[in-house]
């Protein structure tokens, strides 16, 4: 077909423009790969102080040097913009918006439907759309198709589509956005077909799959693994707890098998942008097929659960000190949802700082990735980050460890702190002062 040829040509020849829309955490490293693949990037944000950032060459994603966005920028092959009417300018879009849940825990599609929406009211003959963002079997041939043809262009004769979801875990240094394979599911085959020679400009490997729904379930079930392996630590995290057995040692015990047992680790609750969220698009898709995921439902009440275990955990701990919750001062130790990390989307931190306050703890957190809060969907802390001391430590009631970040000396926390709730196994090494950690 001579329009997807055409495609494939300015592919080949590098002549394609790639559009990504959404510089967050994952669009700004697919800019980053897309640019070091010899590709013209131009990148879509609604936020202005974003683009405004990246065009004077200054990064807000901790891993992503400002150094990187300033040479992406300066050579030319970046151009940051809010400009959506622009839209029509790249010949491969690639959509990296948020999908939330509502606070009923049904899929939030606004941020999809919107874009969907911009897109189409560009849309040109000859330009491949491709989703990125994770969500539920069906989302790409049932939400964005139909806005996509509302214009009169019809898939696979002018224009192409396809769902590739994204693979990132930020923090990891032994895969990179290039290094990870990239699933990538067509409409039709003449969309794979492009999708794949785009994708192939940014990464090592492509994986082809049969259709969208088969891609969209292939993210959903690699987070869904995850939530559920989690879930069952945290449950037998309890259980041990109560029977006085430590579930740290166990899965170390556990984990020495050379074969059937791969190690999952419990915390103060999930966090991060999908796997808290996963789970529940699939359980809402079940729904519509008249069908009930008990086993995916139970985990994600396990694991929504543990912020307050963790509270309850502390609460027992003053409690046996002569204190109580109300009143006391805690400090909160890390606000990202993991070690190493600046990304607080999702973090349990964020939700326990909510707990202890409205159980009336005086709460303060110490993170050296998050020097302050910022305004998210569901909080609007107004904190910044304490600066750790002696004094300071010792002036808390307590020390709940929620982030166990390397720049941390857990020796000097335990030795000034009156008390440590430890909800991630970070103090394992410490010598002295265990009389006064917790697990939690």
């Amino acid at each position: 077909m001579a329009m997807v040829d055409e495609l494939l040509g300015k592919i080949q020849r590098r002549e394609a423009i790639v559009g990504v829309v959404g510089l967050g955490y994952v669009g700004l490293r697919l800019v980053r790969e897309f640019t070091r693949g010899g590709a013209q990037v131009l990148g879509f944000d609604i936020d202005a102080a974003k683009v405004k950032a990246l065009k004077a060459g200054r990064s807000y994603i901790e891993h992503i040097p400002s150094e990187l966005i300033g040479e992406m920028v300066g050579s030319g092959r970046f151009e940051p913009t809010c400009d959506f009417e622009r839209l029509d300018e790249p010949d491969c879009i690639l959509i990296c918006v948020p999908t939330p849940l509502t606070r009923t825990r049904d899929p939030d599609m606004t941020y999809i439907e919107k874009t969907a929406c911009a897109v189409a009211a560009r849309l040109r003959r000859g330009q491949l759309v491709v989703l990125e963002s994770t969500t539920y079997p069906g989302t790409t041939r049932e939400v964005m198709l139909p806005i996509l043809e509302g214009g009169g262009l019809k898939v696979g004769r002018d224009f192409l589509l396809a769902f590739s979801p994204e693979r990132e875990d930020p923090g990891r240094t032994d895969y990179t956005t290039r290094t990870i394979p990239k699933v990538i599911g067509g409409h039709d085959r003449r969309s794979l077909r492009a999708a794949a020679a785009c994708y192939r400009i940014a990464v090592d490997r492509v994986v082809p799959v049969s259709s969208c729904e088969a891609a969209e379930a292939a993210k959903i079930l690699e987070n869904t693994y995850r939530c559920v392996n989690i879930a069952l630590v945290n449950e037998l995290k309890v259980l041990f707890d109560r029977m006085c057995v430590d579930v740290w040692e166990v899965i170390a015990a556990a984990a020495t098998k050379p074969f059937g047992f791969t190690p999952f680790y419990p915390g103060p609750g999930l966090g991060g942008h999908r796997i808290p969220i996963d789970p529940f698009y699939l359980s809402w898709k079940a729904r519509q097929y008249g069908l009930t995921t008990r086993f995916i439902e139970l985990a994600g009440e396990v694991n929504v659960s543990m912020p307050r275990y963790v509270v309850g955990r502390l609460m027992d701990a003053l409690n046996e000190r002569g204190k109580a919750l109300k009143g006391s001062r805690v400090l909160v130790l890390g606000l990202a949802y993991k070690k190493d990390i600046d990304d607080v989307r999702e973090s349990p931190s964020l939700e326990l700082i909510e707990l202890l306050r409205h159980k009336g703890a005086k709460v303060h957190y110490n993170d050296p990735h998050v020097p302050r809060t910022h305004k998210m969907r569901e909080y609007d802390l107004k904190m910044t980050s304490r600066k750790l001391s002696a004094a300071m430590l010792a002036s808390y009631d307590a020390v709940l460890i929620s982030t166990d970040h390397s720049a941390y000396d857990w020796q000097f926390i335990v030795d000034h702190a009156a008390l440590v709730v430890d909800s991630r196994n970070a103090t394992k090494h410490v010598r002295r002062g265990r009389g006064r950690i917790v697990k939690a």
